[in-house]
This record gives structure tokens, sequence and C-alpha cells, in this order.
């Protein structure tokens, strides 16, 4: 019994962190149908910018200063990317997909070279500490350990910014752009939308979120490599695979395909064999897709 408790709870922790990572991919996608794949390099971005600030080969400030930087990082690479790049050819989703391939490879690679040559650190194992370490006067509450609170942080934080996200795109007039800009960017111009502002307003959120969830991922795994997008949990693959599970372009389907591949894959490596950890939310994904293509919340695939 106390497995099954323990594995509820390990699966319910690393799907919220799971919802973060796939939030910011699943927005580009709703608003201009685009499958950013440069997310995983955007949430290596946020990782080291919080190592640089936090870790004590760089600024060495305390961890919540490098979360906000790599929240600020993310977000600005996010802005950069669509404003230098992607908006000259946004209309043409062949070109923005391999062009997001290629951004997020050449950010992988410029990470790699900063960090061995101008930092001096191995960048296969950049220390970004947990939000809540050992070493925080919290980790001293009795019978709760500093990894279950870090986990209880991104637990609620995960939700937090997900209810921020829902009141924003609802309740917002900037987020009833979004909704509509998402639905017809000539529609949403006829009323005075305009498109541009938009769709890098949704770049830069989608940015701070891969970079929030990017410093989390790194604290959670004990350290980031400038391999951590592709490396196990590939927060890219996983992204991919929540957005088509949930929906391309559902939020709330992400945030539910997100607790289905955690529970699935925590479940599977706890019950079955550890081997099977990434493969087995590949293979549910496959499944999934021969039964239901157009995910749990998306359009139709003949839409």
């Amino acid at each position: 019994m106390s497995e099954i408790v323990t594995a509820l709870l390990a699966a319910t922790f690393i799907s919220a962190l799971y919802a973060i990572i796939a939030i910011g991919f699943t927005l580009i996608f709703g608003v201009g149908g685009i499958l950013n794949f440069a997310h995983g390099a955007f949430i290596t971005v946020g990782a080291f910018a919080a190592f640089i600030v936090s870790s004590s080969a760089g600024l060495g400030w305390p961890i919540v200063f490098g979360l906000l930087a790599g929240t600020l990082a993310g977000a600005a690479v996010g802005g950069v990317t669509y404003l230098g790049i992607i908006r000259y050819v946004r209309t043409r989703p062949v070109t923005v997909l391999i062009l997001t391939l290629v951004i997020g490879f050449f950010i992988m690679y410029a990470l790699n070279i900063f960090t061995d040559e101008i930092m001096g650190v191995d960048p296969l194992q950049i220390p970004v500490p947990p939000v809540i370490g050992t070493e925080s006067a919290l980790a001293s509450i009795p019978f709760v350990g500093a990894s279950t609170l870090n986990s209880l942080f991104i637990f609620v934080t995960s939700w937090l910014l997900i209810g921020a996200l829902y009141y924003f795109v609802n309740h917002t007039r900037t987020g009833r752009a979004i909704i509509a800009v998402s639905m017809s960017d000539k529609g949403a111009a006829l009323v005075g939308v305009d498109a541009e502002k938009i769709n890098l307003i949704t770049w830069i959120l989608a940015g701070a979120f891969a970079g929030y969830a990017g410093v989390l991922l790194a604290g959670d795994l004990g350290g980031g490599s400038w391999l951590m997008a592709i490396e196990p949990p590939a927060p890219l693959v996983l992204s991919f695979a929540i957005v088509i599970l949930g929906g391309l372009g559902s939020i709330k389907g992400s945030v539910v395909g997100a607790y289905i591949i955690g529970f699935f894959e925590t479940f599977t490596v706890t019950f079955v064999s550890s081997q099977l950890a990434g493969i087995s939310s590949l293979a549910l994904l496959l499944a999934f897709l021969l039964v239901k293509p157009e995910g749990l919340y998306g359009r139709e695939a003949a839409e």
C-alpha cells in the first residue's frame, strides 16, 4: 500500500512539472499553428540562466533570483526568436518547422561553447540547485524532507501558473485577442487586433514558461546539461507527446495530457520496469493516436 501511495505522490508531482514544460509548446501552436522545435532549447536557456546567476561559478545569488533569471531569459529568447526570424516566415509552416529545429540546435551549441570556453564549466554537468534545498530553513520541518518540499513547490506553482494563464486568456482584453488570432488572423484584423503583436506576446509567454520549467527541471534532476532538451526526460519530446495526446493547441488538453503521461510513466517504471522510462509515454501516445488521432481536446484531424 505504501508503495502505491508513494507512486501516486511521485506521479502527481512529476505531472505538475510536465504540465509547465508543455504549456509553452501548446501556446505557440494554438495561436500561430507553429510546432516550435526550439522549445527544448528555451527550457535549456532557463536552466543555464539560473546556473549563471545562482551557482558559485557565476554570481552566487540565491536560487530565487536564478528562477527569475531563467524565466526572463526564456521570455527574452522567445521574443527575439519571433521578432528576428519567425515573423518573416510564419505563413510557411514547413520553413518554420525547419527553422525552429535549427534555432534549437544553434542555441544548444552556443550554450555548450559559452559554458565550456568562457565559464570553464563542464556543459554536461551544470549545477542548478532546487528552489528548496537542504540548506533551506524549511528543510528542517520534521518528517518533511527538502525533496518533498521542492516537489510541493513545483506542484503549487504549476497550478498557480495554469490558473493565472487561464484567467489571462479568458478574462483579459489581450487574452481575448489571443483567442481571436488563434481562430483567424484575418478575422482578428477585421476587429482591430494586431496579429503580429499578439504572436509576439505569445512567444514571450511561451518562452517564460519554458525558462521557468527549465530551472525547476534542472533543480529536480540535480543539475542541467546543454543536451537536456533531448536527454531523458527529453522535454522537447515530452512536450510534443503531451500536446499531441491532449490535442494540438489546447491548454486544457496539455494539462490533462501531462497528468496522463506522468501517471502512466511513473506506474510503468515503478511496477513494471525502470528500463521502460521514456519509451512508455511514446508507446501510450502511439496507441492513443490509433484511437483518437486529434487528441483529447483537439480539433478533428480533418480540419
